[in-house]
């Protein structure tokens, strides 16, 4: 299992730089009022993590890692783990970029407005984790890429349709009583979410011939 991880750190190596770069342009932007840095760090390590799937392909990875004990669970957790990893590292990261710029910017460090944007982000990240690498381990990264782009627009079509029906406010009063216990349901849910995902890609990848 750690040879795996090394091997998926060893291949975005190249990409450490230039994430470390965009942190510091982010961050930059973040001083100046120009951008939210919360939004996009944590998502860029799941893009990142993404470009692994095609190095795998073109170096026929897959093919090898079945020959290994348990090598087929043990490449799709890795990715998951990884990714994961990669996540909460530079999610940390961009909360203490977050508390210094608010300071710096107000004199004030918004803690629990920064906190609740920043776990709402991993919470994001996470759902795009588990909806993409079963589509990608089904059908490849290429053809992924278009059944992604297709299903986000379902989902804003879908979302925009019954927003004309649905009245959003009453909805989140029914659930205000939940507001206390948010957190908790959030990281219940974060793990369902992965695991339900990581299961699903564990069959699908378990099926496939090489």
């Amino acid at each position: 299992m750690i040879g795996f991880i090394k091997k998926d750190l060893a291949m975005i190596q190249s990409n450490f730089k230039l994430l470390a770069v965009l942190i510091v342009v982010y961050a930059i932007m973040g001083f100046m009022n120009k951008m939210d840095i919360s939004f996009i760090l944590p998502f860029l390590c799941v893009m990142i993590m993404i470009s692994t799937f095609s190095y795998d392909h073109y170096n026929h990875w897959d093919a090898y890692s079945i020959s290994l004990p348990n090598g087929r669970k043990n490449s799709v957790k890795s990715k998951y783990i990884t990714t994961i990893l990669m996540t909460l590292i530079v999610s940390i990261i961009t909360i203490m970029l977050s508390f210094i710029i608010s300071y710096v910017n107000t004199q004030t460090i918004f803690y629990e407005q920064i906190l609740v944007t920043m776990f709402g982000t991993i919470f994001g990240t996470l759902l795009v984790l588990t909806i993409m690498y079963p589509i990608i381990y089904k059908f490849g990264v290429e053809k992924a890429r278009i059944g992604i782009f297709l299903l986000v627009f379902g989902i804003i079509i879908i979302g925009s349709f019954l927003a004309n029906f649905v009245n959003l406010a009453n909805i989140l009063e029914s659930f205000a009583f939940l507001e206390d216990y948010f957190l908790i349901i959030l990281i219940i849910v974060a793990i369902i979410m992965v695991s339900v995902s990581y299961k699903i890609s564990v069959a699908i990848f378990c099926k496939k011939e090489f």
